[in-house]
């Protein structure tokens, strides 16, 4: 009897293989970057792949949020709009892993920099980091870059979106921070419940529209203490600042007791159709700097001109210290 296999068992035997072993990501068009070796990486189309970071800022959020807020929804928004480009034919999105870096925390409303919870960098470290990316991944020949990085703070936003012009001026491809993206953040906190939004009104943080979106997204990470949290509302940036600098002030504003996982959906899903809108819009051609940018029209606000250059001068003094010491170590003993 001739025990030898048959060619189509060889070949069963290699694809099951293959699919044992190839990297979590890889069978489908969203790739895992962190799972895939220079070989993998190297055969994707440039001109077809997405490549897709996602960030959180460390940022205290109150008694009822996590610090790591921000990176929980991003990641979870990211992973959607890949998903949308990869069902277009022949894209591909390679999903970076998630960067932890942020800068400008809600407590420097109040000039409160330090708090538990915040671990933020420096404006100019944040920008170098995802300069000093876009220039690895301009390099390596990448066209197309999303940045995931929703954060309110308008210095973070600047300086993501100088990141992306640098690449978009080096490399000529686009580098585009989807959420300083004026439009695919706007009117969230219209769509609360009208109760909510009463009792919200203009909060930018840890509020109702974003405790309600942890609700959807990650409700194990929000504390059953909510529904009893104290009330923080300001009408206007004036009194947000007033309300940051009381000696108590818990580290939110608004009512996020109003909080549902009803409202999180429609407000995450919203946020979800506009970024995918617009990054489709862009692979089609679309030229992103025809949309306005979260951190330009902060400029246009004294109050967050004020919050910013406060800010600023707070990191100049973090430099100073860091360069004396880097000085002093340099000088002969």
């Amino acid at each position: 009897m001739n025990h030898k296999p048959s060619f189509e068992a060889c070949s069963s035997l290699l694809l099951i293989l293959t699919l044992f072993w190839l990297p979590k990501g890889a069978m489908g068009q969203v790739y895992d970057l962190a799972a895939m070796n220079s070989e993998e990486l190297g055969a994707l189309d440039r001109a077809r792949t997405v490549v897709m970071i996602p960030g959180g800022i460390l940022e205290q959020h109150g008694p009822y949020l996590p610090s790591y807020t921000d990176g929980y929804v991003n990641e979870r928004l990211a992973r959607d709009v890949a998903e949308a480009i990869v069902a277009r034919p022949g894209w591909a999105v390679l999903l970076f892993p998630t960067i932890p870096l942020g800068t400008g925390g809600a407590n420097e409303i109040g000039r409160k920099y330090v708090f538990p919870g915040t671990y933020a960098v420096r404006s100019e470290t944040l920008r170098s980091v995802f300069m000093d990316l876009a220039g690895e991944l301009g390099e390596q020949g990448f066209s197309w870059i999303f940045v995931v990085h929703g954060h309110g703070a308008p210095n973070h936003n600047r300086m993501l979106d100088d990141a992306g012009d640098f690449f978009h001026d080096t490399y000529g491809g686009w580098m585009v921070h989807l959420r300083g993206l004026a439009p695919v953040t706007a009117a969230v906190g219209t769509l609360l419940d009208p109760a909510a939004r009463e009792a919200d009104s203009f909060s930018v943080h840890a509020g109702a529209a974003e405790t309600s979106t942890m609700l959807y997204v990650r409700p194990q990470s929000v504390s059953p203490g909510v529904r009893s949290a104290r009330d923080h509302t300001g009408h206007d940036w004036e009194e947000l600042v007033g309300i940051a600098r009381e000696p108590d002030w818990p580290g939110y504003f608004g009512a996020p007791r109003m909080a549902s996982p009803a409202q999180g959906a429609l407000i995450f899903e919203a946020v979800v159709d506009a970024a995918i809108h617009y990054a489709l819009q862009i692979l089609d051609g679309l030229d992103p700097r025809s949309i306005p940018r979260i951190g330009t029209l902060a400029e246009e606000n004294p109050v967050n001109v004020a919050i910013d250059a406060d800010a600023l001068r707070r990191e100049r003094e973090i430099l100073r210290k860091q360069e004396e010491w880097l000085a002093a170590r340099s000088m002969p003993r």
